[in-house]
């Protein structure tokens, strides 16, 4: 069994550094904010992701962020993964938002990626817009603090279907498990560091 290396960041932003934090968070606000008002928009979104259609995706991802640039896009059928620079070459910054894997195949429920758009905004809008906040979650995350970063996202992502807020995902990051009454599966919206 190959053992999953460890990384260690000497940056004093924690994370990545904060400017690619907030750059992150706004290049994804446009379409958070696409995905919970546009229902129809949300459809296709689903449709491509379970479909695997990453041309679509990217298609639907620049109509709603022209300015959008990207290093990777991806699909697993069951979610999505959209990965900026992350000031570092080894690695890219990911955002995401995806079923448990093992649970479902070529399933994305448009109304739950609906409802979980509009939890997660106000934080990618905080972490875009509020510079001090930003280093101090970034921060937290960096440092595995989970009671800290639990506090700054219940603060902002105010869901009961907000069900697990974790810290250490892939090479670092932050994890937001969402499950609604409406559905069998469960849902993870994901900000992380993975290599390339």
């Amino acid at each position: 069994m190959a053992r999953k290396k460890t990384f260690v960041r000497t940056s004093k932003d924690g994370l990545v550094p904060v400017r690619v934090l907030r750059r992150v968070a706004r290049k994804m606000l446009p379409f958070y904010r696409a995905i919970a008002v546009h229902p129809s928009y949300a459809a296709k979104w689903s449709k491509a992701v379970a479909g695997t259609d990453l041309d679509k995706m990217a298609r639907l991802l620049r109509a709603a962020s022209p300015h959008i640039s990207f290093e990777q896009l991806g699909t697993n059928s069951i979610g999505y993964f959209v990965a900026f620079p992350s000031g570092d070459s080894r690695f890219v910054l990911t955002n995401g938002t995806t079923i448990l894997p093992g649970s479902a195949q070529s399933v994305f429920e448009a109304r739950i990626h609906r409802a979980i758009a509009r939890a997660v905004l106000p934080l990618y809008a905080k972490l875009a817009h509020d510079c001090k906040f930003a280093a101090a979650f970034n921060k937290a995350v960096r440092r595995s603090n989970d009671a800290l970063v639990r506090a700054m996202v219940r603060s902002l992502v105010r869901t009961p279907a907000l069900i697990a807020i974790g810290t250490g995902t892939e090479e670092g990051g932050v994890s937001l498990t969402f499950k609604y009454h409406s559905t069998e599966f469960v849902y993870r919206n994901l900000l992380f560091l993975d290599t390339e």
